[in-house]
């Protein structure tokens, strides 16, 4: 067992409470960070007087040498070790001698896992906003596409009012845009070096925390030394950010499960990312949206098992925050897998554009602007609604919709329509003439897929 003390202690511990104990077989994610973060470590040592310049140049050596073996595959990380922390030193003292147990001067084990967590988090951040801006670049291609492919919008699951395609897909870069902007965020906030802060007291060494931020590109050392070792709050920060991320996603899976379904026929996915059934062979299943939807809530497990385990802890550091990396990065690794799914399967995915614009013909979206209509001839609304639920009644009894009507047949309802109800009720117009900036209408459409393409081109 290589662990980094034991001095204090006269007994080996208890081999089931070391496997325990350990954290090596899920924080051996570190080894690049931890590495990186000792070297910063010690060229402030140096800088400080407290190392001398060979003692320094031979430590990086080391520490640079066990990085590439890790990389290469030459050098293992085992289970022979307590965590990464005990990994590298022990390898840095094997292979540089005595010299290498003056890395750890000036640092615990507290503040040290805190920097590599927070090296390691500012690094996944880039990486899942740079999967979200590629789910933005796809749905700004998409409703480039489609500014003029009309669809049912709906409410309570119910055919309401005619849409397009583009505005539908507009909903959600709105709220993926939100999630980005969640990230960098997130990002700005947690930015601040913990190095230095000790166990929980600082240390008497006299540290230059401003020069060890700087080399490892935070905005400032943290400033209370009993908070940087037990703040956790970022992570909980990212699992909200990362189950929002997620809860958007399964919306937009469910709603290409339904689209995908013989009733709808909206979409046909891909080959590549559904799959068959074992036993009917007519079967394209939507897996890839099934288990986006499914995994939602492997994340959202992930937030709620953090917050509970957070919420009864003292300061300083306890033994229980360990149990948040194995969650961060599940949660993190889920909701990256899932992200670089969801737009390679919506990227392949094929739109009925006619299936869509019959099931608005279809559905009755345009008795708003029936309605509309009648007020534009001096009909008072409520009137008007009244008109408007007649005809839809005929329609159902007929197993018609608005657009087969007769004039004669309107004008039996009420005297009030004319020759004028056919355009005023067409999907186009319905539309075209929503106009307001967020609305369907295509110029207001184009001018907010100006908006997006400008957004993108910043990010």
């Amino acid at each position: 067992m290589a662990q980094l003390w034991g001095g204090r202690f006269t007994k080996e511990t208890d081999q089931l409470v070391y496997n325990f104990n350990a954290s090596i077989s899920f924080d051996k994610r570190f080894y690049e960070q931890d590495i990186k973060g000792s070297i910063a470590h010690v060229m402030m040592l140096c800088k400080q007087g407290i190392l001398f310049e060979e003692e320094k140049k031979e430590i990086i050596a080391g520490l640079e040498s066990i990085l590439r073996d890790v990389e290469s595959g030459r050098l293992e990380i085992t289970d022979k070790y307590e965590d990464i922390h005990s990994f590298v030193e022990a390898n840095l003292i094997e292979r540089i001698g005595d010299v290498g147990k003056m890395l750890h001067t000036g640092r615990s084990r507290n503040d040290q896992v805190a920097l590599d967590m927070k090296m390691y988090i500012r690094s996944e951040i880039i990486s899942l906003q740079g999967l979200v801006v590629d789910l933005l670049r796809e749905l700004l291609e998409i409703m480039k596409q489609n500014v003029d492919t009309i669809m049912p919008g709906f409410t309570h699951m119910q055919k309401a009012q005619p849409t397009t395609l583009a505005h539908h897909m507009g909903a959600y870069f709105e709220m993926f845009k939100r999630d980005h902007s969640r990230l960098k965020d997130i990002y700005k906030r947690m930015n601040t070096c913990p190095l230095g802060a000790g166990a929980l007291a600082g240390t008497t060494y006299p540290l230059d925390r401003n020069y060890t931020a700087e080399l490892l590109g935070f905005d400032g050392p943290t400033l209370n030394s009993m908070d940087t070792v037990s703040d956790r709050d970022y992570l909980i920060e990212l699992m909200s950010a990362l189950s929002t991320i997620m809860m958007h996603l399964s919306r937009f899976s469910e709603e290409v499960i339904i689209w995908n379904s013989n009733e709808y026929q909206f979409v046909e996915i891909d080959d590549s990312y559904s799959t068959g059934s074992s036993i009917m062979p007519q079967k394209k299943n939507p897996d890839i949206a099934e288990l986006v939807r499914g995994k939602t809530g492997r994340v959202y497990g992930a937030l709620m098992s953090i917050l509970t385990t957070m919420k009864g802890i003292p300061l300083a550091y306890n033994k229980d925050m360990q149990e948040d990396k194995e969650l961060i990065f599940d949660a993190i690794d889920t909701a990256k897998g899932c992200l670089a799914l969801f737009t390679g399967m919506i990227s392949t995915m094929k739109f009925n554009k006619e299936r869509m614009n019959e099931s608005s013909r279809h559905g009755f979206t345009n008795a708003t602007d029936a309605a509309d209509y009648l007020v534009n001839h001096g009909v008072p609304f409520r009137d008007a609604h009244g008109i408007v639920g007649q005809l839809v009644l005929y329609c159902i009894d007929k197993g018609i919709a608005l657009d087969d009507m007769s004039l004669e047949e309107y004008k039996a309802i009420s005297p009030v329509f004319g020759e004028d109800i056919y355009d005023a009720i067409s999907m186009e117009t319905c539309v075209n003439k929503r106009k307001t900036i967020g609305a369907p209408g295509p110029d207001a459409m184009r001018k907010v897929i100006e908006i997006y393409t400008k957004y993108l081109e910043e990010c």
